[in-house]
């Protein structure tokens, strides 16, 4: 394969794999012939099997929700993630947290730590395809499963002291209705006794409004 078709099939991915490309040829020549634009850096390796073209090449933003999405499947973007990435809290988040049945890791790549945490798959659900920019599209919590996932996982998460010092905002993105069909789904104590905590601070409505 040569690098201007390497270029043609894949400027408008966020990401790749080798056996994307080796369709119908050799994968281990593929192989080799990444790892020589790799060593030349015109191949970001994320990780194993994971590539994204350096900027020069790539049309579409290397958006770290999809890389996230692609690192570990089945997996979606939740807690602090997902919440900044709608507004609720007023943090910008480096790195990206994702939900997975699979086991926990934290991967560091040249684009960024992506952390995964895990979940038995009662409570893998509560997340949608939402359309990111350039009409990328990743799979991410809406944000009342998000903001459940954050308590659920966070020892003390169901104190009232933690969802004040969350600092949330923008209540208007925050289905109340859902919250509450959620959180009986979760069929949880700890999500049971913070849930009026929350509802008190999205009925208070002193979050910041951008």
């Amino acid at each position: 394969m040569k690098f201007e078709d390497l270029v043609k099939k894949c400027s408008g991915l966020p990401v790749f794999t080798a056996r994307f490309l080796a369709a119908g040829e050799n994968l281990a020549q593929i192989r080799l012939q990444i790892n020589r634009w790799v060593k030349d850096g015109r191949i970001i390796k994320i990780h194993k099997g994971l590539y994204t073209l350096a900027d020069p090449y790539r049309k579409v933003p290397a958006s770290p929700f999809c890389i996230a999405n692609a690192l570990k499947q089945p997996s979606y973007v939740s807690m602090h993630s997902a919440l900044s990435w709608y507004g609720m809290i007023p943090e910008f988040v480096p790195s990206a947290t994702s939900i997975t049945t699979g086991r926990p890791q934290s991967i560091e790549t040249p684009l960024g730590r992506f952390d995964f945490r895990h979940v038995s798959k009662k409570y893998f659900w509560g997340y949608q395809q939402i359309e990111l920019q350039s009409g990328l599209q990743a799979f991410v919590a809406f944000p009342e499963k998000a903001l459940l996932d954050l308590i659920y996982l966070t020892p003390g998460g169901d104190t009232v002291e933690f969802v004040e010092e969350l600092r949330l905002q923008n209540f208007d993105r925050m289905d109340q209705t859902r919250l509450h069909q959620f959180a009986e789904k979760f069929e949880s104590p700890k999500i049971s006794r913070v849930l009026k905590n929350i509802e008190t601070i999205l009925e208070q409505g002193e979050g910041i409004e951008l």
